[in-house]
């Protein structure tokens, strides 16, 4: 004896997860034209063309546009012009903290001075681009 059964259809034997599977490895195309005449005139023409499939099966037909964007790469776009300011701007810095430091040791060994000589004139200046290998003003030996 026989038994009869319905046969399955494709929305009985999968269900949404298989169909996007499905889709997605496979891929699938969407295209269509929409055309706008007056009087035998085309006034708007628009082609659409929609390609739903994985990253993958994209990368295999040549459709990998995202690859060489920079925003969705996360990589910081270098810009030389801007690089060249800030490396100039950090020179700078660098020559300021050392006149700095030249001039904070300068007013230590004139508040080390007893109080009638400080304003005196023999009060040796220390010239900031003198400096010893460790980066420290270089004090002329009348001064010590």
């Amino acid at each position: 004896m026989a038994v009869l059964r319905s046969p399955n259809h494709s929305t009985n034997s999968s269900n949404l997860a298989d169909l996007l599977e499905r889709i997605l490895d496979k891929g699938i195309v969407i295209a269509g034209d929409i055309k706008v005449k007056l009087v035998d005139i085309e006034l708007l023409t628009i082609q659409i063309r929609l390609v739903i499939c994985s990253v993958d099966k994209a990368k295999e037909m040549g459709m990998d546009w995202w690859a060489n964007q920079p925003i969705i790469e996360n990589k910081p776009k270098v810009n030389t012009e801007q690089q060249g300011l800030i490396e100039r701007q950090a020179a700078q810095l660098a020559i300021m903290q050392d006149r700095l430091a030249a001039m904070e040791t300068e007013l230590k060994l004139t508040r080390q001075l007893p109080m009638g000589m400080r304003d005196a004139p023999q009060v040796p200046a220390i010239i900031p681009q003198a400096l010893d290998a460790m980066g420290r003003p270089i004090i002329p030996p009348s001064a010590a």
